[in-house]
C-alpha cells in the first residue's frame, strides 16, 4: 500500500493504543530490512508469516553500556558453519517477548568475532525466537530469553524487555545481507520506524484532545464572560476564553503535524514510484530531509499537547479515573525511542542540510513560497510567508556556523529543527485554508468542517507562527551562550 495511506492508518492504532501499535510497527520495519537485504532463502523462511501477523518482529539494538552510542555494542556473533552463534544482551527491546504469536524475529546487531572495531565492523542477524525448519514448521526453542521486563513511565501494555542471548551455547543467527555492513541496514528499519513514532506524537496527542475537548464540552464551571444565548448560569468551560485557547492550540498543532507526516509519506510515495527520475529523486530528497522534522517536531508537540490535555481537565486531569495522564505519560517516550530530538536535529544539520549545502531545504522553500504567493492575501497566508523568511535566515545562519565550527550549528540543531517543523506546518495549513475557501465558494455543503480549517489555520497563524522569529533568533544568535559555558558552571 502507499506509504501516505499507511500513516494515515497507523495513526488510528497509535490513537487508539500505543502500546499495542508498537509490535506490527515492528514487524513491519523488520520486513523492511528482510525485503532490501536477506537473501531469496531468507525471505522465503521468515517473510509469509511476518507479512501475515503470524509472527512478530523486533529491533535489538541497545546494550546497558550502549545506548545511542552503537559503536560501543559488545554482543559478538561466532560462526558456526552456515550459522552463527549469538552470545550478549540488549535492552529497551520492545516486545521483545510475549506469547500472542508462536514466533518472534529477532534482528539482532552484533560483532562477528575479529570485526574491525566502532560502527565499521557492526552486522545484522536474524535470531527467532523459535527455531524454523525447512518445510517452515517450528522446531526447537532457540538459546534466547526474556529476562525481565522494564517498569516504565507509559506504554506498559507493551513488553519492554531485557533480551538475553547465548546463555548456553549460543542463539542460533543468520547473517543479513554482507558483514560490517550491520548499521546501514538497521537504518533502513529506524528509517521506517522514525516516521512511524512521529506520527505517534500527534495520534496521542489527538486522543488528549478527543478527551479534553468532550470534558470541555460537558463539564458545567463557572460563568464565562460575555452573553451566551439562553445560558443565564454557569455553562460548559468550553465557552471560558482560555480553554478555547487551549482547545484550539491543542487542534490546530495536530493538524499542522499531521499534514507534515502525510506530505512527508507521499513524498516517499513519490521518490519510490514516479515514472520520471528527476522528480523521484527530488521527492526522495524531501522525503529524507522530512523524516528527522517529523519524528522530532511531532512528539515534542505531542508532549506540550498531551499536558494541556491535563490541564483542560483541570484538578481532574490528575486523577487516574478521567483518563486524561496515559497519553501523557505514553507520548513521553516518543521524544527518545527511535533516536532522541538531539539525534533527529543533529542528522537534520549534519546530514541533511551540510550534506548538499542546504540545497533540497531551499528547493523546497522555494515550493512554498511559490504555492503561498499564489493564494490570496490573508492572514493566515501572510503569517505564513514571515515566518518563511524567518527560517531562511536562521537555516543559512547555521550552514556557515557548520562550515567554521559544527558544535555551534549543533548547540542550536534542535531550535532549528522546531522552527523548520513550525514553519512547514504553517504553510500545509494555509494552503488547507485554501483549499477549504475554495471549495466553499463553490457551494460545499460540508461547511462545518471547511469552515473549522479555515478557523483552524487561522489561530495557528496568530498564535504559533509567531514563535518563529523567536526561534530564528535563538538560531541565530545562542550558539554562544552554550558552547562558551564552561560545563562546570551548569
Amino acid at each position: 500500500m502507499p506509504c501516505v495511506l499507511g500513516t494515515a492508518v497507523e495513526e488510528f492504532w497509535a490513537a487508539s493504543n500505543l502500546a499495542f501499535k508498537l509490535c506490527p510497527m515492528l514487524t513491519q520495519g523488520a520486513v523492511e530490512a528482510l525485503e532490501h537485504f536477506g537473501s531469496p532463502a531468507q525471505k522465503d523462511r521468515f517473510l509469509p508469516k511476518m507479512v501475515s501477523g503470524e509472527w512478530t518482529g523486533t529491533m535489538n539494538l541497545t546494550e546497558p553500556q550502549a545506548g545511542s552510542d552503537l559503536a560501543a555494542i559488545r554482543t559478538r556473533a561466532a560462526p558456526d558453519g552456515e550459522h552463527y552463534r549469538i552470545f550478549g544482551q540488549k535492552i529497551y527491546i520492545t516486545w521483545g517477548d510475549h506469547d500472542l504469536t508462536p514466533n518472534t524475529i529477532h534482528m539482532v546487531l552484533a560483532r562477528i568475532d575479529g570485526a574491525p572495531p566502532g560502527v565499521r565492523g557492526i552486522s545484522m542477524f536474524i535470531v527467532p525466537k523459535v527455531m524454523v525448519e525447512a518445510d517452515g514448521s517450528l522446531g526447537a526453542r532457540n538459546d534466547l530469553q526474556c529476562l525481565s521486563i522494564e517498569h516504565k513511565l507509559g506504554i506498559n501494555g507493551s513488553p519492554t524487555c531485557v533480551m538475553a542471548y547465548g546463555q548456553q551455547d549460543g542463539a542460533v543467527g543468520y547473517l543479513v545481507g554482507e558483514a560490517n555492513r550491520g548499521l546501514e541496514y538497521m537504518f533502513v528499519m529506524m528509517n521506517a520506524a522514525r516516521l512511524s513514532v512521529g506520527l505517534e506524537g500527534y495520534a496521542v496527542a489527538d486522543r488528549a484532545f478527543q478527551q479534553a475537548a468532550s470534558w470541555a464540552r460537558t463539564r458545567v464551571q463557572g460563568k464565562p464572560p460575555g452573553a451566551l444565548v439562553g445560558v443565564t448560569g454557569p455553562a460548559p468551560i468550553i465557552h471560558h476564553p482560555d480553554v478555547k485557547r487551549m482547545l484550539l492550540t491543542m487542534k490546530s498543532q495536530i493538524e499542522a503535524m499531521r499534514s507534515l507526516a502525510l506530505y512527508g509519506a507521499h513524498q516517499l510515495d513519490l521518490g519510490n514510484g514516479h515514472a520520471d527520475e528527476a522528480r523521484r529523486a527530488a521527492a526522495r530528497a524531501c522525503g529524507d530531509l522530512l523524516i528527522p522534522v517529523i519524528k522530532g517536531c511531532s512528539t515534542e508537540s505531542g508532549i506540550d499537547i498531551c499536558s494541556l490535555g491535563v490541564q483542560v481537565h483541570g484538578g481532574m486531569g490528575f486523577i487516574e479515573e478521567t483518563g486524561a495522564a496515559q497519553p501523557y505519560r505514553d507520548v513521553r517516550i516518543t521524544t527518545i525511542y527511535e533516536g532522541t530530538t538531539a539525534i533527529q536535529a543533529n542528522d537534520f544539520v549534519g546530514r541533511k542540510l551540510a550534506r548538499d549545502r542546504g540545497a533540497a531545504l531551499a528547493a523546497m522553500l522555494d515550493e512554498v513560497k511559490r504555492d503561498l504567493s499564489s493564494s490570496e492575501a490573508s492572514v493566515t497566508r501572510d503569517a505564513a510567508l514571515e515566518a518563511v523568511a524567518a527560517l531562511e535566515v536562521a537555516a543559512r545562519s547555521v550552514l556557515q556556523s557548520w562550515s567554521q565550527a559544527p558544535e555551534r550549528a549543533l548547540a542550536v540543531a534542535v531550535p532549528l529543527l522546531r522552527l523548520t517543523g513550525l514553519v512547514l506546518g504553517g504553510w500545509l495549513l494555509a494552503k488547507s485554508a485554501a483549499i477549504a475557501a475554495r471549495q466553499l465558494a463553490a457551494g460545499s455543503t460540508d461547511t462545518e468542517f471547511l469552515r473549522g480549517k479555515i478557523a483552524t489555520a487561522h489561530f495557528y497563524a496568530t498564535h504559533a507562527l509567531p514563535g518563529a522569529a523567536g526561534l530564528s533568533r535563538v538560531v541565530v544568535e545562542g550558539a554562544a551562550s552554550v558552547i562558551d559555558t564552561d560545563a562546570a558552571l551548569v
